[in-house]
């Protein structure tokens, strides 16, 4: 992803989900995608879906551990 897409993507999510610490960064060697952190905690992955170059959409992938619900409980 461009450096652009990423600073949109960076203030749609922090806006959309109240969260100014939320940051969407570059991925090493990856175009395709980004990788989203609160804090220094990553929470999931963003893809670029451009297949039809007419309709681009961001796909937000975030997976949740078992383990992480009994801890936020």
């Amino acid at each position: 992803m461009t450096p652009e897409e990423i600073a949109k993507l960076n203030k749609y999510l922090r806006n959309k989900f109240k969260l100014p610490e939320l940051e969407v960064r570059r991925r090493a060697r990856k175009d395709d995608s980004a990788e989203v952190y609160i804090g220094d905690e990553f929470i999931g992955v963003i893809f670029k879906d451009d297949e039809d170059p007419n309709d681009i959409c961001y796909n937000f992938q975030m997976a949740i551990l078992d383990y992480d619900l009994e801890e936020g409980a």
